[in-house]
């Protein structure tokens, strides 16, 4: 019997979940050993990729435009990094960065990896293959922002404003979940999913996260 879309979504998310070593900053947050200015790049570095993702989920949805479950995912994603953007600014606030600061940033190469990829999908992958990846990847993110969310509050009093772009990540969002078993069972009815070819694009962007936190533990 050929898996559902249930069995394709639970193990590309088991099979490309992240080394437990991949990430050297997220445990360094958790226990309240990171400085400040690690917390300042990480508000920076998110301020480009929020709305670089954005741009990449509004035109996949539009490539989509004759897959309406997947343009659905795509659409609910874009909104999500509206919202998110919103709450990022307290975060930043709370870390020390002013306007000033935030315009003179220079992106790292490492850390604008991923929504570059992000942006390839968008030109190139199939809009099903890409709903799998990215379906994979958010379960690692989101377990990375609820640990830094409880971090910010136990061990550097940071306000649950400051905290809210974590804690909206890390909340569970059943709607897109239903969204995304949707999409994976529609693109493998019509044919359009190869799970080979999603898993590829997968793997790629759990190394490009990885390489996101890396680069933020050692900056350039």
């Amino acid at each position: 019997m050929p898996p559902t879309a249930s069995d394709l979504l639970e193990s590309a998310t088991r099979a490309l979940a992240p080394d437990p070593g991949a990430n050297p900053l997220v445990p360094l947050i958790a226990r309240g050993e990171a400085g400040l200015e690690t917390l300042a790049l990480l508000a920076l570095e998110q301020s480009r990729v929020i709305p670089a993702d954005r741009r990449a989920f509004v035109y996949l949805a539009e490539r989509a435009a004759d897959e309406p479950e997947a343009a659905a995912f795509f659409r609910t994603l874009a909104d999500g990094e509206t919202l998110a953007e919103e709450r990022l600014g307290a975060f930043a606030e709370a870390c020390g960065v002013d306007a000033a600061r935030a315009a003179a940033h220079r992106p790292s190469a490492g850390c604008q990896a991923y929504p570059a990829y992000v942006a390839w999908l968008a030109l190139n992958a199939a809009p099903a293959d890409a709903v799998l990846a990215l379906t994979a990847n958010f379960s690692a993110w989101g377990g990375y922002c609820a640990t830094i969310a409880g971090a910010l509050r136990r061990h550097y009093g940071f306000p649950d404003a400051a905290c809210a772009f974590f804690d909206f990540f890390a909340t569970p969002a059943p709607a897109l979940e239903r969204q995304a078993l949707d999409a994976v069972r529609a693109g493998l009815h019509t044919g359009r999913l190869d799970p080979d070819r999603a898993h590829h694009h997968g793997r790629l962007l759990q190394a490009y996260e990885a390489m996101f936190w890396t680069t933020l533990r050692r900056p350039a």
